[in-house]
């Protein structure tokens, strides 16, 4: 039996088994089925939570998607990133000839075969992503949305080879150095909280043989964390929203409306130009966003109109107005939902299938209209300067 990649721990006259694989490889999902086979664990704990088990389960789950609902929860950026990991995995798999996440159902049915129990291990991915984005200040937010949306466009050809060299502890443990040099804040939700929260599922989990099936880059740490215990109720509890972001995202436009309030008292014209120039920065660059992701006249137009006064309310965003009427306008069809997982494998996809060229429509104007908040509000400040 193959035992690469294996992590045989011994805890409490318990045997766990931990399989570290690449989620895009056909060797995991052939050691995955060996392994579960040959031990003939009392249970099987997988790296997926509920929702990702029905969608690899349930086939496509897409289908039954509202966007209009997705919008108004304000849940498009999540589901955006969600959908570019998942391009990036998909553009792998196709080029490996398997499908994504083959070594999860492999442990899926290797855990039936066996009579095993099945543990769905993961945190919810929705509780991950929102832990990650609250973790995040604003510079890292765009940082994040930049090497997604970057992502997108990638053409990068992987080798088997190289995937199996990624499920070495040495090159997995390189990988995390970088990772959290760039993005220091995503490392505690995205890995050592999930770390805690797979370990302690493995280890309560039942019988006294447990095989995981687990990414190999959490391998080391739940190796470290199972001889703990770990509340999952903290693990799972989104954090309270920060209030700097609001106190500063209500007194940048009480800020720019007194400053053009008093300017128009002491100085029409100067007041007039400081409007217009609010207004078309805003707009513009709102609606050029609208118009990168392709959308209609109407939904640029939108844009234009809502980003000028959005930008004076926190609470309330242009691209979820342009988002909005773009649904109205080329309202996505079952055809689109069905083939986002296909879509979403090329650039052209993406901006082709009504589904997520509307998330793009969202995210590209909020984007815009954030860019004409600097520049715009630094227009105000300059005209109220030079006329006092």
């Amino acid at each position: 039996m193959n035992e690469e990649n294996i992590t045989r721990i011994f805890l409490n006259d318990k045997e766990y088994i931990l399989i570290g694989t690449a989620h895009v490889s056909k060797n995991s999902a052939e050691q995955v089925k060996e392994i579960i086979e040959t031990e003939q664990p009392d249970s099987v704990c997988i790296e997926l939570d509920q929702g990702r088990y029905q969608s690899i389960t349930e086939g496509n789950k897409w289908k039954d998607t509202d966007i209009f609902k997705i919008i108004k929860e304000k849940r498009a950026g999540m589901v955006f990133i969600n959908l570019a990991l998942s391009s990036f995995q998909k553009r792998m798999a196709d080029q490996m000839g398997i499908k994504p996440g083959q070594e999860m159902i492999q442990g899926i049915e290797s855990a039936k075969t066996v009579g095993a129990k099945l543990i769905l291990a993961d945190r919810n991915i929705q509780t991950t992503f929102s832990r990650i984005w609250h973790s995040m200040n604003f510079k890292e937010k765009m940082m994040l949305l930049t090497q997604v949306i970057a992502g997108i466009f990638t053409d990068e050809k992987i080798t088997e080879e190289d995937l199996e060299q990624l499920k070495t502890k040495d090159s997995i443990d390189a990988m995390l150095n970088e990772f959290t040099e760039n993005l220091l804040q995503l490392k505690k939700p995205l890995i050592d909280e999930r770390d805690q929260y797979l370990a302690e599922k493995i280890r309560t989990a039942p019988g006294e043989k447990v095989v995981a099936v687990l990414g190999a880059a959490h391998v080391p740490g739940v190796s470290r964390e199972i001889e703990k215990t770990h509340d999952l109720t903290e693990l799972t509890k989104t954090p309270p929203k920060s209030k700097k972001p609001k106190i500063i995202g209500w007194s940048i436009p009480v800020l720019i409306i007194a400053i053009i309030v008093y300017t128009f008292f002491a100085n029409p014209d100067a007041g007039m130009q400081q409007t217009w120039s609010w207004i078309l920065w805003h707009g513009s660059l709102s609606a050029l966003g609208a118009a990168l992701a392709f959308g209609h006249p109407l939904t640029i137009l939108t844009a234009f109109v809502a980003a000028p006064i959005t930008a004076l309310n926190p609470l309330l965003a242009s691209g979820w107005f342009a988002g909005l009427v773009q649904a109205f306008v080329r309202k996505p069809t079952v055809g689109d939902f069905e083939n986002l997982s296909n879509d979403i494998s090329s650039v052209k996809g993406f901006w082709n299938n009504k589904v997520t060229r509307i998330l793009l429509i969202i995210i590209l104007s909020n984007i815009g209209s954030s860019i004409g908040t600097f520049i715009g509000g630094a227009d105000v400040l300059r005209l109220f300067f030079k006329n006092f």
